[in-house]
């Protein structure tokens, strides 16, 4: 089986963010970079599934020379192939820009299993996995969190709704994006990545790309930031001493005439 994973580098959850100078972005100084939290259950489950069926697993990226390292980490997992896109011209785009580039990127792969993460935790913009099976043609289901393999051509899979789980049964080739509770990612292994540094990293450039420019990178954007902004201070709690019954008089006015909650 052919599978493609599609892995995107994202500030850590965990990092300390502040906004850049230019009002619109993130100053990347001493922010920690990590593989998309959500690419990582893709990226388990393709594991998973080449252990079942057997065949290859490509990882493909998008972004900046640092992307790179989101790369490694893929095959130090085990990805027998990493391909990336970071021409300068083809960046600082929207979700649907990044889709076409990867549609047009793993087009040539003839994959018969594409997986990505839901969401990507730096924008969240939901799309771009959905957008890659529209351009290809391809059947897709989103926010998947369990599958059930019938053999290598076809699946079941399961995506939790409002209230319900929607259960789909699809064949290959498909998209899948991977949803919390798909699997537990797994780790590096030491071999794995002393392995992974001697791996090339496949460069694709636009000239490989049929894809117009204009639709594509900052040129194409459809979706743009204005502005960023920290979210308000929290104002100061207050205390209430002595009488408890007072107290409870006093937040409840509190929260009927300035919160205006009840």
């Amino acid at each position: 089986m052919n599978i493609v994973v599609c892995v995107k580098q994202v500030p850590s959850s965990e990092a300390r963010i502040h906004i850049a100078a230019d009002g619109r972005s993130i100053d990347p100084a001493g922010v920690e970079l990590v593989v998309n939290p959500y690419d990582e259950y893709a990226m388990e489950e393709a594991l998973k599934t080449r252990e079942k069926f057997g065949g290859t697993l490509t990882v493909v990226s998008l972004g900046p020379a640092k992307t790179e390292e989101a790369l490694r980490t893929c095959l130090a997992l085990g990805a027998d192939r990493a391909l990336v896109v970071k021409e300068a011209s083809l960046l600082g785009g929207d979700g649907l820009g990044a889709a076409r580039i990867l549609a047009e990127t793993i087009r040539s792969l003839d994959p018969d299993l594409i997986l990505c993460g839901k969401v990507a935790i730096d924008v969240e913009g939901y799309g771009t996995g959905p957008a890659i099976a529209e351009i290809l043609g391809l059947p897709h289901v989103s926010v998947v969190s369990k599958l059930e393999w019938k053999d290598e051509r076809h699946l079941t899979a399961h995506r939790e709704i409002e209230g319900a789980t929607e259960v789909v049964e699809l064949e290959l080739p498909a998209v899948l994006t991977a949803n919390k509770g798909l699997n537990e990612p797994r780790y590096p292994s030491l071999p794995g990545i002393m392995k992974a540094k001697k791996k090339p990293i496949e460069e694709i450039g636009s000239s490989a790309l049929s894809v117009d420019p204009s639709l594509v990178g900052a040129a194409g954007a459809r979706v743009a930031t204005e502005s960023l902004s920290p979210p308000p201070m929290r104002q100061e709690g207050r205390k209430w001493t002595g009488d408890g019954r007072a107290a409870v008089v006093e937040v409840l006015r509190l929260l009927r005439e300035e919160r205006k909650v009840l």
